[in-house]
């Protein structure tokens, strides 16, 4: 590979990661070419971009961001064969791809090195199960305004179920005083 070769394939992984906040390195060495496709393929169909490169090269696109990495070489995540998963919106696709392929195909792989999910790292397969339980931002936010709601709802709700209580009882006490 030539260094225009290289230095463009760190550019595109630069941007890649620039332009993705949420990533995944796993490592998926021992799959065949037609386990490899059937991932590639889940990855398509969930809106999740898989890419496979050389670790030092992901480790200059890495170093050419603002975010501190550092720690992805002391726990040497960057080692053996690594695929990068990235996905732009939702933080624990990825993960989900991940576990979904490993039921289909009834393997352990890919495992998980490592995560990035708006620069908060998690490093090690014992996160998985942590990651695909996260909610992204938008059920969080879901779930608020869903509680917010909630009592005005059932202010509302008793208000209009007793309505017709309410209107008897008022005719009752008009009559009353007549």
């Amino acid at each position: 590979m030539t260094r225009e070769e290289k230095a463009s394939i760190i550019g595109e992984l630069t941007d890649k990661f620039k332009a993705n906040a949420n990533f995944y390195i796993t490592d998926a060495s021992g799959l065949t070419v037609t386990e490899v496709n059937a991932l590639r393929r889940l990855c398509f169909e969930k809106g999740v971009e898989y890419f496979v490169a050389k670790n030092t090269l992901i480790q200059k696109a890495l170093d050419n961001l603002d975010a501190d990495f550092s720690e992805f070489e002391e726990k040497a995540v960057l080692k053996g064969f690594s695929g990068i998963l990235f996905s732009e919106e939702i933080g624990n696709m990825p993960a989900k791809v991940i576990k979904e392929y490993r039921k289909k195909q009834a393997s352990e792989k890919p495992i998980l090195k490592a995560a990035s999910i708006d620069t908060d790292l998690f490093i090690g397969e014992e996160n998985l199960s942590v990651l695909h339980d996260l909610k992204s931002k938008n059920e969080l936010i879901g779930e608020v305004i869903g509680l917010l709601q909630s009592p005005a709802k059932n202010v509302v709700s008793a208000l209009q179920s007793g309505k017709n209580t309410l209107a008897g009882l008022v005719k009752a006490l008009s009559e009353r005083e007549n």
